[in-house]
């Protein structure tokens, strides 16, 4: 049987050279290439992408659109770690843990947009609850997120790693985004429910990889009135026995521990895992929900084994295997 034939348009920014290495030495695909030299040939673009079973487009939103745009060959299935096609309607949003028939609707899908990673963290922990009723679809919702470095492109990383030129996003903590307008918004109210954007205030550390997503909330002005115990509740019934999301434990009854946790970003780096934490102050009426993640891993480079994993076609069966999830933390997450 031939083998299938990927091909990573963008490999030279970021990701692609992060996807490229995970890539190299596989000897069940076959990866193409174009040569640094002709990255602006268009010809030669077009033609790579109509002879891939897999093409992973590691592009901004314009170059993604325009690969799209380019692929003639109904065969060729197309794996997008933009924002341009996360809420467009023919795309399957690349979550295999979202709900029940998410891996399948995306091993049947030929486009495939991945999600952010930001929006990973926030769906991961809103989904459930919307659905379950504890959290009104139309509950106004604040979402603070705080990543590396690495998820700024290869500018920001150069000026975080000392190999030259100036970012304004370079430094031990950047907010941003202050305008209150964010390119992950649109996948998040999508995705998670929500009848209206969710209010999020990103930030950027001196960390080069790993991500802290929290959702705070005001338990008593909730109209079902749940307790943070329901909710950690709805959230261990929704991801059981998944692999790559892990509800961690709850310990209402244990304060002193609570009082005393720290939680490090960068501690999942270089993993797929997504750790979900429930946090509480029983006497206030408060809970604070947080995903941890890696913003590249669970996103770029180490989604991508769980890329092929549920993203995967009959065409490309040997880059498939079954759950996992589908994520980029592209060249310009931030």
């Amino acid at each position: 049987m031939d083998r299938p034939v990927v091909f990573v348009d963008g490999e030279h920014g970021t990701t692609g050279l992060q996807i490229r290495a995970r890539l190299d030495g596989r000897d069940d695909l076959e990866l193409t290439s174009i040569p640094t030299e002709r990255r602006r040939d268009k010809a030669l673009r077009r033609s790579l992408l109509n002879e891939a079973d897999l093409a992973i487009l590691c592009l901004p939103d314009e170059g993604a659109m325009e690969a799209v745009a380019m692929i003639a060959n109904p065969r060729t299935r197309v794996l997008d770690g933009s924002t341009a096609h996360r809420v467009s309607r023919g795309w399957v949003y690349g979550f295999p843990e979202l709900d029940d028939g998410q891996p399948a609707a995306i091993r049947a899908a030929r486009f495939v947009s991945v999600p952010g990673c930001y929006a990973t963290a926030t769906v991961g922990l809103l989904h459930p609850l919307i659905n379950a009723g504890l959290l009104p679809r139309g509950w106004p919702i604040s979402v603070h997120g705080v990543q590396g470095y690495s998820g700024g492109g290869r500018q920001l990383v150069d000026a975080m790693e000392g190999r030259g030129g100036e970012h304004r996003l370079a430094g031990p903590y950047r907010a941003y985004a202050l305008d209150l307008t964010h390119k992950h918004q649109p996948e998040m109210q999508h995705y998670s429910g929500l009848e209206r954007k969710p209010l999020f205030v990103p930030a950027v550390g001196s960390w080069r990889q790993g991500q802290l997503v929290q959702i705070p909330l005001h338990l008593w002005s909730l109209p079902q009135r749940p307790t943070a115990s329901d909710m950690h509740a709805v959230l261990s019934a929704h991801y059981e026995g998944q692999h790559f999301v892990r509800v961690m434990p709850f310990a209402p009854d244990q304060p002193p521990a609570a009082a005393a946790a720290v939680l490090a970003p960068e501690a999942l780096a270089g993993t797929n895992i997504m750790e979900l934490f429930v946090f509480e102050n029983r006497a206030e009426g408060h809970a604070l929900l947080v995903a941890r993640m890696d913003n590249l891993a669970r996103a770029p480079r180490v989604r991508r084994r769980k890329t092929w994993t549920s993203c995967s076609a009959s065409s490309a069966a040997g880059l498939m295997s079954s759950g996992g999830k589908v994520e980029f933390g592209h060249p310009s997450a931030l």
